[in-house]
């Protein structure tokens, strides 16, 4: 197969961060962007460092036929009629979290993609963290058991001193405290617990810190899910009206032992002192600059899906889906104070 080239729409942090990926990506390459502004390319292949064909026009630069990848960076609202257009005009698609800001534009982008045909990846990136490779092979080994309980949740305090608070305020752009940052947590959630959430509860509050006051949305939510077969349940707690350090906080309990964050306990491992726990040295996901998001290993394994014709692992449209129900749900229970069944989201 040769390479496939990438065209991006949005040209922010995240975009160059995607540009830089791409570098080390095999069988692909960023050959293109798009823009509500005005680019020489000259400047831009100094910036970059890689050669790059500047549009003004989405609609141009989805025609192209030497774009065969939409990389789609740009603000939330434009997600959906984004990912549809380039879905219809044939272009494999990648598309930064969230997919869109209601479920009815979801709905929309999937069945333009499913009729289309075309691959997806979607940018939940953290799953092919080291942190979250190494967790997911310890509950594959058994050594949690069956897992009953677990917390996921994402504190990420973003003011003004963060770059997408102008528009991260906003409730049009952002959505909600879980769609636009802490659906990270959720889907790291959903990815550690096997099983399909029924039922959610969620609650959610603001800051009355000045930093906090513009946000147009409640900035904190916790969410209780529940899974099908009673057996399991859960909580993700969406913060991004912290002062803190960022954290991402991971409490998985099951029936043969406990992980927290990079700690285990573990009867399965003999000798092992339950009165303390043993670290597990790895990199954690500890920091919400997109620079030092997994994204080289995500873009790899979308690039080789689209060779074998095979949805790609971890992070393709469907599997990305789901992850979003249960935020919509979730957001649905805040808003009218009642628990949410994901029947509701079929």
């Amino acid at each position: 197969m040769s390479d496939m080239n990438v065209g991006i729409v949005g040209l922010g942090w995240v975009a160059g961060a995607h540009i830089e990926t791409f570098k080390a990506v095999q069988g692909g390459n960023v050959t293109a962007i798009c823009s509500r502004r005005e680019h020489d390319e000259a400047a831009l292949e100094a910036e970059f460092g890689t050669p790059l064909k500047a549009y003004t026009d989405y609609e141009a630069m989805i025609a192209d036929p030497d774009i065969h990848i939409v990389d789609i960076c740009t603000p939330h609202p434009f997600h959906a009629d984004q990912a549809i257009a380039a879905a219809e005009a044939g272009k494999h698609l990648i598309i930064e979290k969230p997919i869109c800001l209601t479920y009815e534009d979801a709905k929309r982008v999937r069945d333009a993609i499913r009729k289309a045909g075309v691959g997806v990846c979607v940018c939940f990136e953290c799953r092919y963290s080291a942190h979250f490779t190494m967790i997911r092979s310890i509950i594959d080994e058994g050594l949690l058991g069956e897992l009953h309980y677990s917390e996921v949740d994402y504190y990420h305090g973003i003011g003004p001193w963060y770059g997408q608070y102008g528009w991260n305020i906003k409730k049009d752009f952002a959505g909600s405290s879980l769609l636009t940052a802490g659906c990270h947590a959720l889907d790291g959630l959903l990815f550690f617990m096997d099983g399909q959430v029924e039922e959610v509860t969620s609650y959610h509050t603001q800051s009355t810190g000045k930093d906090f006051v513009p946000y147009e949305y409640e900035t904190t939510s916790v969410t209780i899910l529940k899974f099908e077969g009673g057996n399991k349940i859960a909580k993700v707690a969406s913060c991004v009206d912290c002062l803190q350090p960022y954290y991402f906080h991971i409490h998985l309990v099951g029936s043969e032992g406990s992980l927290l964050d990079n700690r285990i306990y573990s009867a399965k491992l003999k000798g092992m002192e339950k009165s303390r726990w043993s670290t597990l040295e790895t990199s954690l996901i500890d920091s919400g600059d997109v620079s030092d998001h997994p994204y080289e290993p995500q873009f790899q394994a979308f690039i080789d899906s689209i060779g074998t014709g095979e949805p790609m692992p971890l992070t393709d449209f469907d599997t990305a889906f789901e992850s979003h129900r249960v935020v919509f749900a979730a957001d649905r229970s805040a808003a009218e104070g009642r628990p949410v069944k994901l029947s509701e989201f079929d």
